[in-house]
Formats: structure tokens, C-alpha cells, sequence
């Protein structure tokens, strides 16, 4: 099989430019995990250079069928080409120890794989990826930013996060519409949150979802509560850091109403 073509379907753009997946490869830390796997690798530009490292445990999960036979031909020596989706991957019985995910994230569904990656924090230690420049910038957001939002809230209470370069629309093949950035995220010593972590996620949603309210007007308008003099009330929501949430839940835990209550 000579090459692989890309899918719209499945929002392929396959990487041409060999330094910056030589780049990409090396972002990799390799500190606290023995498993790499990548996610997406098409015709396996990105793998190639993940393989020369020389990770005791390094998989690849691919799900067009044609890269699959592609990488078979070509990438003999891979442990395991995992035939599925990442987003159904079952993480706990794949891999036993911590690992790390890198890849060219598709734009479609980058901001699933990061809320699976959240789903499995405690075995997901660190994230290389390349995904729209946008979402890459708002993940990295610091608070204040008008691109702060609720994947840089979630992904900051438990990792790192660091953009790293930039990548122009010409390296791909077809060529995206927008450019991509280059992210990596590293797993922090938050082992758990001090305020109900179920709650936070849906304090940082609820808020999030109305942010040009300021934060009485969401919060009241998805929780019930006995009082409304939350000292933070009069902010909105881009404008509170991570521990401000923590801070929030704990609060609206204390003063919600609850069913049958």
C-alpha cells in the first residue's frame, strides 16, 4: 500500500513536515510513565519518531481501517496498532501503569479526547497534541483572558499546561482551514480536589455556559440556593482562577438546596 487518503469523515489532515514531527516527538518528557500511546497516527508520520525513542510500552490506536493496513506494512515492528476509537478505548484495561498520549488530535473531536483524558487523570500523566490553534490557545488560557473557558479551568486543576509552538495550515495534507498549535500538559501533585470534584465540574459548566453573566446571575439560574452573598458574585466567570472555582463549589455545596431535602 503506497499511501493513505485522507477522510474528511473522520477529520484526517496527515502531516507532511518532517522536523516538526521529529518536534512533536521529542516534546514527549518521558519522566513518570513507561507507555506512550499515540492517538490517530494515519500514515504515520508522527510514529516513526515516537518509535526511534524507545519507550519500553509504545502503542498506536488508529481507527480508518486503510492506515491501519498502511502501518501494518509499514511500522512492522509496533508492539500493537489497537484498531478502535480513543474515545471508547477502554484506558484501565489496556494499560496497568501511568502513560502518555500524544498525537494529531482531529479537530472535530479534540475537546472529547481532552474530557477523556480528565476521565482518566490519574493514570494520564501527561498530553502532547496538535489541535486547532484556537482550542490550544484557550486550554493554556490564563483567567482574565476572553479565551479562558471550561476546558482551561478543568485541564488547569490537574495538569500543567504549556503551548508550544505554532504549526501554519501548509504542513498538511489537505491543508486545514485554520492554523494548529502544539500543546503538551503534565500531570500536577493535585491528587484531589478540596470541594465535591463532580460539583466543580458542574459549577465551571453552569458558569461557563452563561459567561456574559456575572456569576449570581449563572449560579442562581442552575442551582437553588438559601442565600446569594457569595462574596465573588459580582465577577464573571473568565475572571476566577481555578482555586476561586474550588473556592465557589464549596460555597454553593454549603448553600444549595437539595431534592427532598
Amino acid at each position: 500500500m503506497g499511501r493513505v487518503y485522507p477522510k474528511k469523515n473522520l477529520g484526517q489532515h496527515f502531516l507532511k513536515d518532517k522536523n516538526i514531527a521529529s518536534e512533536i516527538a521529542a516534546s514527549l518528557t518521558g519522566e513518570g510513565y513507561k507507555s506512550v500511546l499515540e492517538v490517530g497516527p494515519g500514515m504515520g508520520m508522527l510514529t516513526g519518531y515516537l518509535a526511534d525513542r524507545n519507550f519500553p510500552d509504545f502503542r498506536v490506536i488508529e481507527l480508518d481501517n486503510e492506515s491501519v493496513h498502511y502501518l501494518k506494512e509499514n511500522f512492522p515492528h509496533l508492539k500493537e496498532i489497537i484498531r478502535g476509537d480513543f474515545l471508547t478505548l477502554n484506558i484501565d484495561a489496556c494499560f496497568s501503569g501511568r502513560l502518555a498520549v500524544i498525537g494529531n488530535f482531529p479537530y472535530n473531536i479534540s475537546s472529547q479526547i481532552f474530557f477523556k483524558v480528565l476521565k482518566h487523570k490519574d493514570k494520564i500523566v501527561e498530553v502532547t497534541g496538535m489541535i486547532q490553534k484556537e482550542v490550544a490557545e484557550r486550554i493554556c488560557a490564563s483567567p482574565g483572558s476572553r479565551t479562558y473557558g471550561i476546558l482551561s479551568v478543568l485541564l488547569q486543576a490537574y495538569y500543567k499546561t504549556e503551548y508550544l509552538f505554532t504549526v501554519p495550515e501548509y504542513v498538511f495534507s489537505p491543508p486545514p482551514k485554520v492554523k494548529s498549535g502544539v500543546i503538551r500538559l503534565r500531570r500536577n501533585n493535585v491528587i484531589s480536589l478540596d470541594c465535591d470534584e463532580k460539583l466543580f465540574f458542574t459549577v465551571v459548566k453552569a458558569c461557563f455556559n452563561q459567561r456574559r453573566k456575572t456569576l449570581r446571575n449563572s449560579v442562581r439560574a442552575s442551582f437553588d440556593l438559601r442565600r446569594e452573598d457569595y462574596r465573588d458574585f459580582g465577577l464573571r466567570p473568565e475572571q476566577l482562577s481555578v482555586d476561586q472555582f474550588v473556592d465557589l463549589t464549596r460555597w454553593i455545596e454549603k448553600n444549595r438546596y437539595y431534592p427532598n431535602e
